[in-house]
């Protein structure tokens, strides 16, 4: 089975649709039947994070959204631990050349980790990791 792992900025352009690749997320949406989706709680509090206060509507769409997210069983939800974030920790540190945010190196770690090439965002950050980004 295939695998990809969504950052928050397909969720939010999924669910937004004044969002700029509201659009693109809609049409890749299909593609993704039969495709595992990794995905992190530091990603889903970005989620709902960007989404608090852009009016009840949206807020509460996102929290459905998050809710079907958490039981749908072809989405792994990988939990933080305190190994992982010292993991990402020590790599937001390393890579100072790097605008990676703490929850970007957890991803990307997550993504080491279960060998998987393919992000669904259009966050360059990404490709600095020789990841693939599929929101073009």
């Amino acid at each position: 089975m295939n695998r990809v792992f969504v950052d928050s900025l397909y969720w939010i352009a999924r669910l937004h649709p004044k969002d700029q690749w509201h659009q693109k997320s809609k049409e890749l949406e299909a593609s993704l039947v039969g495709t595992r989706l990794f995905t992190t709680y530091e990603v889903i509090v970005e989620v709902l994070a960007f989404f608090a206060a852009r009016g009840l509507y949206l807020r509460r769409t996102a929290a459905e959204l998050i809710t079907k997210i958490l039981s749908n069983p072809n989405v792994t939800v990988v939990p933080q631990t305190r190994e992982l974030f010292e993991a990402a920790f020590r790599l937001y540190k390393e890579r100072q050349d790097k605008e990676w945010s703490l929850t970007d190196c957890i991803s990307i770690l997550v993504m080491e980790r279960n060998g998987i090439k393919s992000v669904l965002t259009h966050d360059h950050h990404f490709t600095q990791a020789n990841l693939t980004i599929l929101l073009q």
